[in-house]
């Protein structure tokens, strides 16, 4: 029985072992209600939805954020402030069940997390990004595809952010081992999208009318919904499964003609789709990609045809699409009006104008 005395003592006994540097006794939980879960970040896009699922499955959340960010989470969270940079000081003497690792794209930050909780945590959760397989020269990755680990150009951004996210999640491998899950998740879309990549869509098919479709009709998508997202995270935590994990959806093969055909019937919009499918005019326009849309070619080819089944048989799964484009709609007015005067758009009203017209125009030559 566990007297007031002895929980102090033990209190202080953990302390003392902090103190000197010793790796904290890790506390197992007979059953996944109930976990204390500690996420570095929670305040940007996955943070938000994460933590009030958490706390929606009966566990308990502490979050680790340098503050900067009003965004406002449940009263019932634990906040705590430092930074990734070198100042981890409300993290020393602590101990939860699982850290959820939501911020990283330094491999410093993640040597110097994984270093100081590899003794005071049960499981190390790593969010990565199926970048990591860039670049992406065949079709049908997964899990075991190599991952590049050394920068060889370094002007290529893509390349360099592939290799920090690769050193990132070897560092937490390294360190928690069977206790370690990485999730590379694809694009991540849905309501409170911090990026205005998937935004386009829903806004711009509920418009209608004339709207330009870029790329080739069976060119392969693949987004998942960041709801989707947290609860496999979640799920992998409760159920203690490690290793690396694709978490791309949705389940089935989705081209770019069945996303935007399944969305204007969702929206019951009036949109009218004109195709164009030369890649070479459409990058002279700087239409590149259009999220969920990725040009496939080069080093992009298999960017969109990531394999999801070691994750589905961990238990990811995936709302109906109908779900993501009509959340994801309803949630841009609440959008600050400074962004959606001015979203950061491919595909700019002015450039599908000026595209639609010249590509009409060399159709009549």
């Amino acid at each position: 029985m566990t007297t007031r005395r002895t929980f102090i003592e033990t209190i202080s006994g953990a302390a003392s072992l902090a103190a000197i540097g010793a790796p904290l006794p890790i506390r197992r939980r007979p059953s996944v209600a109930g976990l204390d879960l500690l996420i570095l970040g929670g305040t940007g896009f996955i943070g938000p939805h994460l933590v009030r699922l958490a706390l929606a499955r009966g566990h308990r959340v502490t979050t680790f954020t340098r503050g900067r960010q009003s965004t406002e989470l449940p009263p019932e969270v634990t906040r705590l402030i430092g930074d990734r940079n070198g100042n981890l000081d409300a993290l020393r003497g602590k101990r939860w069940d699982a850290v959820i690792d939501d911020s990283a794209t330094d491999p410093d930050w993640v040597r110097q997390s994984t270093e100081l909780l590899k003794g005071s945590v049960g499981q190390y959760l790593f969010t990565s990004s199926t970048g990591v397989y860039y670049p992406y020269l065949t079709r049908g990755l997964d899990e075991t595809s190599p991952t590049g680990m050394e920068v060889t150009d370094p002007k290529d951004l893509s390349e360099g952010y592939a290799v920090s996210k690769a050193r990132c999640e070897r560092l937490t491998l390294d360190a928690f081992g069977d206790r370690a899950m990485v999730v590379r998740p694809t694009y991540i879309v849905g309501p409170g999208d911090t990026t205005d990549r998937f935004p386009y869509w829903p806004q711009r098919l509920a418009r209608g009318g004339d709207t330009l479709a870029p790329g080739h009709k069976d060119d392969p998508v693949q987004i998942v919904d960041v709801r989707d997202l947290t609860a496999f995270m979640l799920t992998l935590i409760e159920n203690h499964t490690g290793g690396v994990f694709n978490a791309s959806g949705p389940a089935e093969v989705l081209t770019i003609e069945g996303f935007l055909t399944a969305a204007i019937r969702i929206l019951g919009s009036s949109a009218m789709l004109t195709w164009i499918d030369d890649y070479d005019f459409l990058e002279k326009r700087g239409i590149t990609d259009s999220i969920p849309w990725v040009m496939l070619k080069g080093k992009d080819l298999g960017h969109t045809s990531i394999r999801n089944s070691k994750a589905r048989n961990a238990g990811l799964q995936f709302r109906p699409l109908a779900e993501t484009v009509r959340d994801t709609l309803a949630w841009w007015p609440r959008v600050p009006e400074a962004r959606r005067a001015k979203p950061q758009f491919t595909i700019t009203a002015e450039i599908e104008a000026e595209a639609l017209a010249a590509w009409r125009a060399r159709g009549s030559q």
